[in-house]
C-alpha cells in the first residue's frame, strides 16, 4: 500500500508539471487554434532564468525562502516578456496566412531558442539549488517528500487562480469571447491583439512557474529540457481537449499517473509506450478529447 500511494504522488507531482504547461498550449490554441511549439522552451529559460536569480542572490546571502519566492517571480517576468516577443516576432505577422505558415514558424521558433540556449550553456547538465524549503510532513512525510507536496499545492492555486482570472476579471471575459468568436468580439470593442499577446504572457509565466519547481526538485537542468517537457505537456492537451482549461488539467493528471504507474510496475523504459498509447486510444474513440467539444460544421 504505501509503494503504491509513492507511485501516486509522484505521478501527482508529474502531472502538476505537466498542468502548468499544457495549460499555455490549450489557451493560445483556445484564442487563435495555432500550437505554439515554442511553448516547451519558455519552460526551460523559466528554468534557466531561475538558476541564474538563484545563483546570483545565493551568493548575496539572502535567505533560502527569499530566493525560492524572488526566482520564480524573475523566472514569471522574465518567460513572460519572452512570450509577449515570441507572439509578435514569429506569429503576428502570419496571423492571416495559410495555418501550415504559422505551424513551421513556431518550430522554427523552437530550435532557435534551443539553440541559442545551448550556446550560452557551460556543459550539458547543470547542477540546479534545491529552492523547495525541505521540511517534516506530518503522517506521509515518509510518503510524499516537502518539494513534492509543495509542487502540488502550487500548481493547485497557480490553476484556481487562473480560472477565477478568466472567469471574472475584464481580461478573463474578453480572453473567453475572443475563444467563441474572435470576429464577433473585434465588432464589441475587445481589442483582440491585447487578448492575444496577454494569453501569450500568462501561458509563459505558468510554464516559467513549472520549470523552476521541476529544475529544483530534480536537481539538474539543461537545454533539452523544454522539448521533452512541451511533447508531453502538448500531449496532456490534447488528451484532455484541446482549447479546455479544465481539459489541460485533467489530462496532465491522467498522463502523470499512467506515466507513474508504468515506471512503478513495469518499466521506466516502457512509460511513454503506456502515455502514447493511452492517447491514441482516447483519440480513437473521442477525437476531441476528453473534456473537448466537436467543431460545429457551419452551413
Amino acid at each position: 500500500m504505501e509503494y503504491f500511494l509513492e507511485i501516486l504522488f509522484g505521478g501527482l507531482t508529474r502531472g502538476s508539471i505537466y498542468a502548468l504547461i499544457a495549460l499555455g498550449y490549450t489557451m493560445v490554441y483556445g484564442i487563435i487554434e495555432l500550437i505554439n511549439f515554442a511553448h516547451g522552451e519558455i519552460y526551460m529559460i523559466g528554468a534557466f532564468t531561475g538558476l541564474i536569480i538563484a545563483g546570483v542572490l545565493g551568493a548575496a546571502g539572502f535567505p533560502a525562502a527569499a530566493i525560492f519566492v524572488l526566482a520564480i517571480l524573475g523566472a514569471v517576468l522574465y518567460s513572460a516578456a519572452y512570450g509577449y516577443t515570441i507572439e509578435k516576432i514569429a506569429y503576428k505577422p502570419l496571423r492571416g496566412a495559410q495555418r501550415l505558415s504559422p505551424l513551421i514558424s513556431a518550430i522554427g521558433m523552437s530550435i532557435f531558442l534551443q539553440n541559442y540556449v545551448m550556446l550560452a550553456q557551460t556543459s550539458d547538465f547543470l547542477p540546479f539549488p534545491s529552492l523547495i524549503p525541505e521540511f517534516k510532513v506530518p503522517w506521509i512525510g515518509h510518503i510524499i517528500s516537502s518539494s513534492e507536496l509543495i509542487i502540488v499545492v502550487v500548481t493547485i492555486l497557480v490553476c484556481i487562480g487562473l480560472t477565477l482570472f478568466i472567469k471574472f476579471t475584464r481580461l478573463g471575459k474578453a480572453m473567453r469571447a475572443t475563444a467563441q468568436n474572435r470576429k464577433m468580439a473585434m465588432l464589441v470593442g475587445i481589442n483582440v491583439n491585447t487578448v492575444i499577446s496577454a494569453t501569450f504572457v500568462v501561458g509563459s509565466s505558468l510554464a516559467a512557474v513549472g520549470g523552476v519547481l521541476i529544475a529544483s526538485h530534480i536537481g539538474q537542468i539543461n537545454y533539452y529540457i523544454g522539448f521533452i517537457a512541451g511533447i508531453k505537456a502538448f500531449t496532456a492537451a490534447v488528451l484532455g481537449g484541446i482549447g479546455s482549461v479544465p481539459g489541460a488539467m485533467l489530462g496532465a493528471l491522467i498522463l502523470g499517473q499512467t506515466e507513474a504507474f508504468a515506471t512503478g510496475y513495469v518499466s521506466s523504459d516502457y512509460e511513454d509506450v503506456f502515455a502514447f498509447a493511452l492517447l491514441v486510444l482516447i483519440l480513437i474513440f473521442r477525437p476531441a478529447g476528453i473534456m473537448g467539444k466537436e467543431p460545429v460544421q457551419k452551413v
